[in-house]
C-alpha cells in the first residue's frame, strides 16, 4: 500500500495515472481529464520519480504498464475510492448532521422488510439520511469497492473481498410449483423429487456464489435440472412457474405475491436465503456497523408493517431517496 505522505499531490497524480492506464494513450487521457498533454506526462513522470519505479514502457509505438504499472493501478484505485468515501463522509460531518448512508437492497426485497429496515436504522441511529438504491448482490459488491456505496445488503455466499459482514439473517427456501403440479398434492417436497424438471432462476451475472452454490446442493440431493431458465425479476419467475415452465426456490412470503402457484417446504431444509450487510473494511462509513443488525432483523422478520412502525405522532426520523432500477 502506498503512503499518504503529500496527499494532495499524490491524490492528483494517481488520478492522472488511472486514466493514461485506461486509455493507453496520453493525448485521449489529456482530453478526459481536460488539461494538455505536457502536464499530465510531467505528472506521470512525478510520480514515477515519487515512487522510484517506471509505471509505462514507452519503448514501443503504442505504451502499456509496467509490471509495476499493473500492481499500481489496483492500489490507485483503491486508494481513490478510499479518499472519495472519506471526504463524502467529512463533507456530512462538517454541515453538521449524521450524514447520508447510501444503501443498496435486493430488487426481491419485500415492502414490509423495507418497511422494518428503515425504522430499524431510524431508532439506532437517529438523524441518517438514507438512500436506496436497488441493486444485486453483485452490483453492490461492485459498488461497495468503487465507493458507490456505503453498506449493501448482500447474499451469501459472495464473491467480495476488502468487506465486512455483519450478523446473517437466514429464510429457509421452499419449492415454487404450479397448482396443478403433482408434486403440489405433497406437504413436503424432496430436491430428489424435482429431477427432471426444469428450474428457473435468477441469472447466475446476479449473484454469482450463490447461483452455483443453489445448483451444486441440488445436485447433491439428486436433482440435476433439465434446464435452467433465467428470470430477472420475481414476477416473471412466478409467472413463468404458473405457465409450468419449471418450478423454483423462494421464501414462502415471496410466493405468496401469485395465489396460483403452490410452495411446499423442502424436506430437511437444505437451502436458505443467508443476506446480511456489508460494508468496505478500509475507511468504512461511521453509521454502517450500527446498521447491521437492524438490517439483520429486519431481514429475517416475517411480521406485519405495523408491528415495527416507530411509536408516537412526530414525522418520521429518516429520510429516504428511492431508485429503481427503470430510473436510473
Amino acid at each position: 500500500m502506498i503512503a499518504y505522505g503529500g496527499a494532495v499531490n499524490l491524490s492528483r497524480h494517481l488520478r492522472h495515472f488511472v486514466v493514461v492506464a485506461q486509455e493507453m494513450h496520453f493525448g485521449r487521457a489529456a482530453e478526459v481529464l481536460g488539461m494538455a498533454q505536457p502536464p499530465l506526462s510531467q505528472s506521470i513522470r512525478r510520480l514515477e520519480g515519487e515512487l522510484g519505479v517506471e509505471l509505462f514502457d514507452r519503448s514501443r509505438r503504442r505504451i502499456q504498464l509496467t509490471a509495476a504499472g499493473l500492481h499500481l493501478l489496483d492500489e490507485a484505485r483503491e486508494l481513490l475510492a478510499r479518499e472519495e468515501r472519506l471526504r463524502a463522509v467529512m463533507r456530512g460531518v462538517r454541515d453538521g448532521d449524521v450524514g447520508t448512508l447510501r444503501m443498496g437492497v435486493p430488487p426481491e426485497t419485500p415492502a414490509v422488510a423495507l418497511q422494518a429496515l428503515l425504522a430499524g436504522i431510524a431508532e439506532r441511529v437517529p438523524g441518517l439520511r438514507v438512500e436506496l438504491d436497488e441493486l444485486t448482490s453483485a452490483e453492490q459488491v461492485r459498488r461497495l469497492a468503487s465507493a458507490g456505496l456505503d453498506v449493501g445488503l448482500v447474499y451469501h455466499p459472495a464473491d467480495a473481498d476488502g468487506l465486512r459482514f455483519g450478523p446473517v439473517a437466514r429464510t429457509p427456501l421452499g419449492v415454487v410449483l404450479a397448482r396443478a403440479s403433482p408434486l403440489a398434492r405433497r406437504r413436503v417436497v424432496a430436491l430428489s423429487d424435482l429431477d427432471g424438471h426444469d428450474l428457473v432462476s435468477f441469472p447466475r451475472a446476479a449473484a454469482p456464489a450463490w447461483h452455483d452454490h443453489v445448483l451444486g446442493t441440488c445436485r447433491a440431493h439428486g436433482y440435476a435440472p433439465g434446464r435452467v431458465r433465467d428470470a430477472g425479476n420475481l414476477e416473471f419467475l412466478l409467472g413463468l412457474v404458473l405457465a409450468g415452465q419449471g418450478v423454483a426456490f423462494a421464501p414462502e412470503a415471496a410466493a405468496r405475491r401469485e395465489p396460483r402457484v403452490a410452495w411446499r417446504p423442502i424436506e430437511g431444509e437444505p437451502l436458505h436465503h443467508r443476506i446480511s450487510a456489508a460494508w468496505p473494511a478500509a475507511f468504512p462509513h461511521p453509521a454502517a456497523p450500527r446498521v447491521a443488525e437492524p438490517a439483520a432483523a429486519a431481514l429475517g422478520a416475517d411480521r406485519p408493517a405495523e408491528s415495527v412502525a416507530p411509536t408516537g405522532n412526530g414525522p418520521l426520523p429518516w429520510s429516504v431517496v428511492y431508485t429503481p432500477p427503470t430510473l436510473r
